[in-house]
């Protein structure tokens, strides 16, 4: 099947189109994407959640929501903090709008590649960006003692770090993020951006939270959105100390969440149970599908902790010519990484989703190899170059008597990424 695409779509912002201008632009087509773009949790809310909010839709719709504080109470008992230290947001993307705006005075420290407003709001603003790059040859792996040497030799005043990271999905154990506190106690303010934190099955507790309520620099930012697969909802908070959490509520308007935001978090408490299975289903998804790309001969897969697998392509392959082949051939949208700092279009980030998904995802990517490898047999023809005739490209299956395949050649290294 093939689908009409408007290709400029994808060239207009250095994020991911939206999902309703690509489907509108798609036709009737557009409804049938399957989406590997937007990292989302495909397992919650349950179709019994949808049912129960579709049901009040019109109350939700037609009454104001209540005030951020008591919706800020809810969630503070839902998640076992208090509330003090809680500040509420129409998005995570607003909260480092305003960090930005209220302690970043002259420059910021961040690793790169990772989540592009932690580059972009400040540099819109007229602060100096440090930029720490993480290096392929180490699969993108955050070398703390390096990245805290970067941050004193450049004089960083503010410093931020993604666990897990956004595009990779590379994770840091709590004790080393701990670490990373203590060393930067002095600061003007340390962000862990714990955006994807609910998806790292590597350690029982990893969040830092708490320890944010401790201290006097330190902010911990989390994303509903993200966690939920509710991109919609625009939902996301920050966990401080009562002074810096304070200042944050003062500093945003009074009415910022939406009475759809409001509904899910009165949710939470009685469905914890169907999260967390939802969580353990994913994390499962996560592995199978890392195997199942691992398996086409012009991948490389990087073992991840969050809801995403960053994919290298083979040289001489074009990210953004696969893109548009799996979306207008067969209706699977991917994240094409070539318009992220520290990536190139050979990088794709694909969202975990369940089997029945990824089956398309392989086959587009197969067909898009077995396509470019007749051009360039013709081409060479062309050229009376006898070209060589390779086997088409199909799934390694793996031997009875040896390994399965590796990710990237990285398990073996025993590290939790």
């Amino acid at each position: 099947m093939r689908h009409s695409v408007d290709e400029r779509l994808f060239q207009q912002t250095a994020h991911s189109p939206s999902y309703f201008e690509l489907s509108r632009s798609m036709g009737e087509q557009g409804r049938q994407l399957i989406d590997f773009c937007i990292p989302c949790n495909p397992y919650f809310p349950t179709k019994g959640m949808f049912e129960e909010l579709a049901g009040n839709l019109e109350n939700i719709l037609k009454f104001y929501p209540s005030d951020a504080a008591t919706i800020t109470a809810q969630l503070a008992r839902v998640i076992g903090l208090n509330p003090s230290t809680i500040a509420m947001s129409n998005g995570s993307t607003e909260l480092i709008t305003w960090l930005d705006h209220l302690w970043v005075t002259e420059s910021l420290a961040i690793p790169i590649p990772t989540f592009g407003r932690w580059t972009d709001q400040p540099m819109e603003t007229g602060k100096r960006v440090d930029m720490f790059p993480l290096q392929e040859r180490d699969a993108f792996e955050l070398d703390i003692d390096r990245y805290i040497t970067f941050i004193r030799s450049r004089g960083s005043r503010v410093a931020v770090l993604c666990n897990p990271n956004n595009p990779d999905g590379g994770f840091l154990p709590q004790r080393e993020i701990i670490r990373f506190l203590d060393e930067l106690a002095d600061l003007d303010l340390v962000v862990i951006d714990e955006s994807f934190i609910d998806f790292v099955d590597a350690e029982q507790n990893p969040s830092v939270a708490a320890e944010a309520t401790i201290r006097p620099n330190v902010v911990v930012l989390k994303s509903l959105g993200k966690n939920f697969g509710l991109h919609g909802i625009r939902f996301g908070y920050m966990v401080a100390n009562p002074a810096l959490a304070g200042m944050m509520r003062k500093t945003l308007p009074k009415w910022n969440l939406n009475s759809l935001a409001e509904a899910i978090v009165f949710m939470l408490k009685e469905h914890r149970n169907e999260y967390d299975e939802s969580l353990r289903m994913l994390a499962h998804d996560r592995f199978r599908m890392g195997v199942e790309l691992a398996r086409l001969p012009e991948l490389s897969v990087f073992s991840s902790q969050a809801n995403f697998l960053l994919v290298k392509l083979a040289d001489g392959v074009d990210g953004g010519e696969l893109r548009d082949h799996l979306v207008s051939q067969h209706g699977v949208l991917v994240r094409e990484c070539g318009n992220k700092l520290g990536m190139s279009s050979q990088f794709l980030r694909l969202v975990v989703r369940p089997p029945q998904d990824v089956t398309p995802l392989v086959e587009g990517i197969r067909s898009f190899m077995v396509s470019r490898w007749r051009t360039d047999s013709r081409v060479s023809a062309l050229h009376s170059i006898p070209p060589s005739a390779p086997e088409l490209p199909r799934p390694r299956t793996p031997d009875a008597s040896g390994p399965m395949p590796t990710i990237n050649g990285h398990r073996s290294r025993g590290r939790h990424r």
